[in-house]
Order: structure tokens, then sequence, then C-alpha cells
């Protein structure tokens, strides 16, 4: 399998490449070069199949034979260490819960997997060192900084946005200490994203070794196909049309969705579900994509003014707009609508939301007015522990401390503080 930029001005790549580099030399991102359905026995037959075996079979022709099988399944076995449950909500609409893993994110998929295939590639072609630069908006650092935690030869920095992160998500990225360095960032998301891009293309720094961990990165983005090819198994015997609806900042988790739509996995319909940035919802009303500086809000995971996975989305419809209108829609929200409906989903039966999930519904609701007949997924992508300060004077409720947390309580953080590219260039160099 060879990967392509999508700014198409770059040669073509092997999957370790496009892994190591992160992103093209023409500032592209990298895209496979073909997407191959997989049989019909493999849909028939997916509920006598474990996890670890679906994903095998999805992953492996985008992986090719640069990870010997024996070893890629060893690391798919790391990778899916924690269950993926489906709750059930009300009728027809349940929440797929991502946050099981060791930083309770659903990126801890993306991150392990990633981390592992570097390791490989770094045992095999004895590299000394390599750096992973990451710019995140909550849940990415602290699954990047567990993922990466004490892999030899690899050295992880963090940009995030000082002030925009939850406490316990800036905890989970500022105490770790070993191999993981974070840096406070005056500014927003974007920002961050925005220098790490700039480091990639800095010929100063190649002897840096740079790559990426956010899911512009292919090893982080194509595992969360997984997620999709789950929910199918557990839904299947409903024989109901599927509709997924994913909290949608980055456009990583849904892009990923659509790639597994393009592999075969029966998939109805999906909905991008964002809150005030609102850049996709804007482009499928007028066609304009139009991207404006992020707007910060309670769903601070989705703060993205400029979704770098889009690309990769209009790549796949061969930016047609009405094919992808087909397939695909996305519905913006505010702050007050989601803690309108963490209390509407608390109040069906108890289930403790937290605000993406929330929002990940209110598309759900909205689009499933149009299909009657189908099955609703929403997915939920963070433990509420992560917003404590929202949910619980929201739902008047007390959280328990889960244990994943409980260890990054009480450690002192440690950042440091930048303000430009410029600072960010001096701390990699020095």
């Amino acid at each position: 399998m060879k990967y392509y930029s999508l700014n198409h001005n770059a040669p073509k790549v092997s999957f370790q490449e496009a892994v190591i580099q992160g992103l093209a030399s023409d500032k592209g991102l990298y895209f496979p070069e073909r997407i191959v359905p997989l049989t019909a026995s493999f849909f028939d037959t997916i509920e006598n199949l474990s996890n670890e075996e679906i994903a095998f079979e999805a992953i492996k022709q985008f992986v090719g034979d640069e990870i010997p099988e024996n070893i890629l399944k060893e690391i798919i076995a790391e990778t899916l260490c924690f269950d993926f449950p489906m709750i059930k909500i009300e009728k027809d609409i349940y929440s797929l819960e991502l946050f099981h893993g060791p930083t309770m994110a659903f990126k801890d998929v993306g991150a392990r997997f990633m981390s592992r295939c570097i390791s490989y590639f770094n045992i095999k072609k004895k590299e000394s060192k390599n750096t992973v630069l990451v710019a995140t908006s909550g849940d990415t650092g602290g699954a990047v900084a567990n993922g990466f935690l004490g892999v030899k030869g690899i050295e992880v920095i963090i940009l995030y946005p000082s002030g925009k992160v939850s406490d316990i998500q800036e905890r989970q990225l500022t105490t770790l200490g070993q191999n993981i360095k974070a840096l406070e960032v005056d500014g927003v998301f974007d920002d961050c994203q925005d220098m790490v891009k700039k480091a990639f293309l800095d010929p100063d720094l190649k002897y840096k070794n740079l790559t990426s961990a956010n899911s512009i990165n292919i090893a982080r983005w194509l595992p969360q196909m997984f997620y999709f090819f789950f929910a199918y198994k557990t839904l299947k015997k409903q024989n109901k049309p599927l509709i997924f609806s994913c909290p949608s900042g980055n456009f990583g988790n849904i892009c990923a969705g659509i790639i597994a739509k393009k592999m075969g996995l029966p998939v109805a319909h999906f909905v991008a579900s964002t809150n005030v940035n609102d850049t996709v919802p804007r482009f499928l009303e007028n066609g304009i994509y139009d991207p404006k500086p992020s707007k910060a809000t309670i769903s601070n995971a989705m703060d993205v003014g400029n979704p770098s996975n889009f690309i990769r989305i209009q790549e796949m419809y061969q930016n047609d707009l009405d094919q992808f209108k087909k397939d695909f829609s996305s519905f913006t929200f505010s702050d007050e609508e989601t803690i309108k409906a963490m209390k509407i989903i608390y109040d069906i039966d108890g289930y403790i939301s937290e605000p993406h999930g929330a929002i990940g519904y209110l598309g759900l609701k909205k689009e499933l007015k149009n299909q009657q007949n189908a099955i609703g997924i929403f997915l939920e992508t963070a433990h509420p522990i992560k917003f404590l300060d929202i949910v619980e004077p929201a739902l008047h409720v007390k959280l328990p401390i889960p244990t994943q947390i409980k260890g990054v309580l009480g450690i002192e953080k440690m950042s440091t503080k930048i303000k430009t590219y410029e600072e960010l260039k001096a701390f990699l160099v020095n």
C-alpha cells in the first residue's frame, strides 16, 4: 500500500514512511492509494469474530507487508486491551462508550497503535531517536502521553492551549515525566496545530526526526475505524439501517468511519455533530469551506476552527457535495443546548453523559427525524470525569474518581509556557 499527499505535489510513500513523516513535504495529509472493500463473507460472519480478529482484517491492507502478521496481531492485541460497551439509552438509540482505556478517551486506541508501530520501525531500522510532536484540544495529549510513555527512542512534546483544557486533561499530559514534555501555548488549539505543522516543514529541524501523533498521522487516524466495525457486530442482528453520530472537532473519528463504509461496512448515514465551531455545517449549507478562528466552549475537544481531516473526507467523495450529502450531515449546537441534552439523557435512565457525547446525541436525534426506521449510535468519546466541573453541577451528581484518574491527582503539573513558533523551535533545538 502506498500513500499520496492530498496536495498532490510530493512523492508517494510507504506506510512506514507516512507514519514516520506524519505530514508530506508539500504540507499535505497522506491518504491511502486505494481502499479495498472487504469480502461479503467477512460481514456475514462478523458476529463470530473477536474484536482483535475484526481489527486485523480491517487494518491489514493499509499496513501491507511492512509489519509481519504476527507482530501486527500483537500490536492490535495490546491496542484493544479494554472494552467498547454499547449502552441502550432509549428505543433505537445507543451510546457507544469509547472511554474505557488507560486515559479514559477514545484516542487511546490510535495512540497505542501508533506508538507500537513506531517502536517496531525503530527496532527494525535501529533509529537513534524520534520526536513525536502533537497538538491537543483535550484528550489527544493524555492518550499520546500514556501511549508513548517510556517507549525507547521516542521523545514526546505536547502543545496545548492555556486555560482551554480541563484540569484532569491537563494533569494527564503534564504529570507523567520521563520522555513526555508539555508546552502550554498562549492561544487556541488552531495555534498549536499550526505550530506543529510548521515544525514538520522546517529544514532546520529535519535532524529531529519529527512526526505527529495527531489524527493527521495515518497510524493515529486509521485504527479509529475499529469502533464502527465493533458497533455493527453488536447491532447486526437487529437488521436495521445504522446511523452514527460523531462529536466532531478535527474530524478524524468520523473520517475513519467513512473509510469503514468505503470498505463495505453497512452504514446508512453519518452525522458530524459540532459545537459552535461550525465550519463544516456552514459548508454543507452553502458549499463554501470558510474556516473561522475557533471559539471556546464546554466541549473543548471540539474547539477546532479548521478541521484537518475534513480534506480526507472530501477526497473520498471527489469533492462532489451532492454525493457527500447522501451519506453525511452536520449540525451545530450551543453550550446551552448541550447542557439541556445532558439533563434529558440523565432523566431517561440515569445515564451520565459529558458535553461531547451530549452533542452527539443531539445530532443523532435531529437526523433520526429523517430516518425513523434506523438505529442510532452516538459516540461517547471521553469519561464524564474529564468534565466534572460541568457534569456535576448540571446533573446535581457526585462522580466517583476512576482508578485511571486517581493516579494523576495530587501530582505537580510540569509545563513550559510559549507564545510563538520561534519559542517552540528553540525548545526543540535545546
